[in-house]
């Protein structure tokens, strides 16, 4: 029986420099020289911006990506002074039917949806977009926070992008539009926190162009700013989906 070497790097370089003949060399060079290529071509528009500008990644067609183009950009945001409870979350009802915007969300999100008492809601099922996973929702000390709201454009980047010169009222607006929220997978919320485009993403990569143009959306509709580092983000994304339009109100 013949023992096979194990197939590590140190085999592959006894196999280089013990080849047969030249032409065997040569081959596992090019070997070698396609896989470092396709790796190089695909990491480095992500590190280096103007390589990504050269090779069109952050070319992006689509009405989500128009309306990104027409967005405000700014790198100087004003961070000083937020204060998330300025936006008022959860402090209103706007549709008169006794319950606050968490419990209209979940109502909207979920299916199978059962009611506790009046428009409060028990239990659903959450297809949770940010994380693909199917989650049970029940109500309780220990189970409610499984499933969370998520301000889509998230509440201190809003602060930053433009909300910090707004009045208290529009900011009670934008923190309870159900435009801007998501019921999500709780522990993916945590996880974003107040991040932008440009530093997170969902990891259910089919929902991402959605997720950026609901954003795009948002900021549309209350004139916010992007940053550079965002706008090369969502155009990066948008670029994998060109007939991606941004959700209506």
């Amino acid at each position: 029986m013949t023992r096979r070497g194990p197939r590590d790097g140190t085999h592959f370089r006894r196999r280089l420099f013990n080849a047969d003949g030249p032409v065997e060399r040569i081959l596992i060079l090019l070997v070698v020289a396609v896989v470092a290529g396709v790796t190089i071509g695909l990491l480095m528009p992500k590190v280096n911006p103007t390589v990504g500008e050269l090779t069109g990644e952050y070319t992006a067609s689509g009405t989500a990506a128009q309306t990104l183009q027409q967005l405000t950009v700014d790198d100087d945001p004003r961070r000083a002074g937020y204060d998330r409870d300025s936006f008022g979350f959860r402090q209103t009802d706007d549709d008169g039917n006794g319950c606050d915007v968490r419990e209209d969300v979940l109502a909207r999100d979920l299916t199978d949806v059962r009611y506790q008492q009046g428009c409060k809601v028990q239990s659903g099922t959450l297809d949770d977009p940010y994380t693909g996973k199917t989650i049970r929702f029940v109500r309780g000390a220990r189970t409610s926070s499984a499933v969370q709201i998520d301000h889509v454009v998230a509440l201190e980047n809003a602060w930053q992008s433009g909300a910090n010169a707004w009045d208290r009222a529009k900011r009670i607006q934008f923190g309870n539009d159900m435009y801007n929220l998501l019921a999500v997978d709780g522990p993916a919320n945590q996880e974003k926190g107040s991040a932008s485009a440009a530093y997170w993403l969902p990891t259910n990569g089919a929902y991402r162009c959605d997720y950026v143009a609901r954003q795009i959306g948002v900021k549309a509709k209350y004139g916010l700013s992007v940053t550079t580092k965002e706008k090369r983000a969502m155009l990066s994304v948008l670029h994998g989906c060109p007939a991606q339009s941004v959700p209506e109100r």
